[in-house]
């Protein structure tokens, strides 16, 4: 296991930077194939429930893989920050392909249970290991450029249903008449896809050698209102009342992309059943992959400019709005609904991608991917509200005998609901008082040798 150490894996003099970024996409673009569920959700349903048709059962396979990387990021966080993020992407790669396979013996078996315990558990835990372990590292790369370099790590996370959603649609045709009769060998083809893809990217990734800095790039000694000059260790960061603002900022906002992104396309069947195709639903879903992306590492980089506040200002004060013209106006056009779905999710990805640079201006970086990780917790709570408020509307309601849009108009007016409490939320977050700051050193630690320099500027 050597070469899994973290000592093995510091980049070597005039390393360059920029291949990093390569290595963290290809664990997210692998990871990030839980977006395209909703591609195998109606075969799951009916290879489960053929005489019911109801999907609640279904969605918690999603949600028990959201709430796995919520509490394997919060719990792992720690352990990748001092074992390094090679191991970190071997382990998150271990347990995502095993998932596939233990998922595809349940389906074959028709055990829905091991679904829940392959998909959910394990693959989740591979999520959240994942998710958290190439961040801090690219923060680490590119502290002259936070939002960047966070927009960066999780921006193939964001769009691995741009690549998962058509693979897994041609797939599902390739391997048999029916998609139902399909699920087995493609879950097993993307194990061995994301096995190669996950394998290559830990092999690349490179920790920057402690002291080391951009050339030519020195820390300002200039800070806005929202940044601190001092680290903050993860036991004091979650006793302070940024962090549980935070938590509610990143709940609300998560739940309201994940009410889109879970039931993306059955939703558009709905909304439009006389003139979109299933074809053309699998394409929506790749189009809210590439949203949810290009929202990663556009905003993220906006918010270098602007400031992580204002930059959540934008995703829920904007998104509550669009999520209530979707309730009102939603099912007039499918050009309007598909352009407001567009935004959403791009507001949705902006908010994973901008938080670790949030954190990292109040807690500092010196143990950020362990604060993001105890952070991710909302995440799991997001994945159990999200889908829930969505598929028991919608269920209710068509016991009830409504169809169509009808279907999804009260859930669409919870998550506006939700996005407003987030926006008060964020509002106020103030800077962390200074009781709960680390104590500088008189002498230089790789941990503190770039803030030592800023404060000596």
């Amino acid at each position: 296991m050597n070469l899994l150490d973290r000592r093995r894996t510091v980049a070597p003099s005039g390393y360059n930077r920029w291949l990093v970024p390569p290595a963290a996409l290809a664990v997210h673009l692998s990871i990030g194939q839980v977006y395209a569920f909703s591609v195998i959700k109606e075969p799951l349903i009916e290879r489960f429930f053929p005489e019911t048709g109801v999907g609640t059962p279904i969605a918690v396979i999603f949600s028990i893989a959201i709430v796995m990387l919520g509490l394997s990021a919060a719990f792992g966080g720690v352990w990748m920050e001092r074992n390094g993020p090679r191991k970190a992407m071997v382990l998150s790669a271990t347990f995502w392909v095993t998932g596939f396979l233990v998922a595809a013996l349940g389906v074959h078996l028709g055990h829905l249970w091991l679904v829940y315990l392959g998909y959910g558990v394990i693959g989740g835990m591979g999520l959240g290991i994942g998710y958290i372990s190439p961040v801090s590292t690219l923060i680490k790369w590119f502290p002259d450029r936070p939002g960047l370099a966070t927009g960066l790590a999780i921006m193939g996370f964001g769009g691995g249903a741009l690549v998962a959603a058509p693979l897994t649609q041609w797939l599902l045709g390739r391997y048999a008449a029916e998609p139902v009769d399909a699920l087995v060998p493609t879950l097993l083809t993307l194990a061995a896809i994301y096995a190669v893809l996950m394998v290559a990217g830990a092999a690349v990734i490179r920790l920057p050698a402690p002291g080391w800095a951009p050339g030519g790039w020195t820390p300002s000694v200039k800070k806005s209102a929202m940044q601190t000059h001092a680290d903050v260790r993860v036991r004091n960061a979650v006793r302070t009342p940024q962090f549980y603002l935070l938590w509610i900022v990143l709940f609300v906002n998560v739940t309201a992309g994940i009410g889109i992104l879970e039931d993306a396309k059955p939703m558009i069947l709905d909304f439009f059943p006389d003139t979109v195709t299933e074809a053309s639903a699998t394409g929506f879903v790749g189009l809210l992959a590439l949203a949810n992306m290009s929202g990663r590492l556009g905003w993220s980089s906006l918010s270098d400019k602007i400031g992580r506040k204002n930059t959540y200002v934008m995703y829920l004060g904007v998104g509550a709005a669009l999520y209530t013209v979707l309730a009102l106006a939603g099912s007039t056009a499918t050009a309007l609904f598909v352009t407001v779905a567009f935004f959403i999710v791009t507001f949705y990805g902006g908010g994973f991608a901008t938080v670790p640079a949030y954190l990292k201006d109040l807690f500092g970086k010196l143990e950020v991917g362990a604060i993001h990780g105890r952070l991710l917790t909302a995440w799991s709570a997001a994945g159990v509200a999200g889908p829930v408020i969505v598929n028991s509307i919608v269920d209710s309601r068509r016991e009830a005998g409504l169809e169509g849009a009808e279907l999804y108009i009260p859930s669409m007016t919870v998550m506006a609901c939700l996005l407003v409490v987030g926006f008060v939320a964020n509002l106020l977050v103030r800077p962390v008082s200074e009781r709960h700051h680390e104590p500088v050193p008189t002498t230089t630690t790789p941990e503190r040798e770039l803030v030592g320099a800023a404060k000596e500027a």
